[in-house]
């Protein structure tokens, strides 16, 4: 079967998150004007939100996954390996 090549509307999950690292950096600079460490400051919180949506979407995804393995777990398995 062939893989599919992902969709890159944007900047990756990991990209994002590298970025929100730097702005963090950024910010606790000393010699950083207050202006542009507020700058980035906002720029961070708006990176945050989109990565706190992203992380719910993949959550939410992971649930429903997890969920239908449940419902098959549910049934007792067949150990005969462990059978003495």
């Amino acid at each position: 079967m062939a893989k599919t090549a992902a969709k890159t509307t944007g900047p990756t999950l990991e990209e994002k998150l590298h970025k929100l690292e730097v702005l963090g950096e950024e910010i606790r600079r000393t010699d950083i004007p207050l202006d542009d460490a507020l700058k980035a400051f906002e720029e961070g919180i708006k990176l945050a939100k989109s990565l706190e949506k992203e992380l719910e979407k993949i959550q939410n995804r992971i649930e429903i996954l997890m969920s239908g393995t449940e419902a098959k777990s549910s049934e007792s398995p067949e150990l005969e390996l462990f059978d003495s």
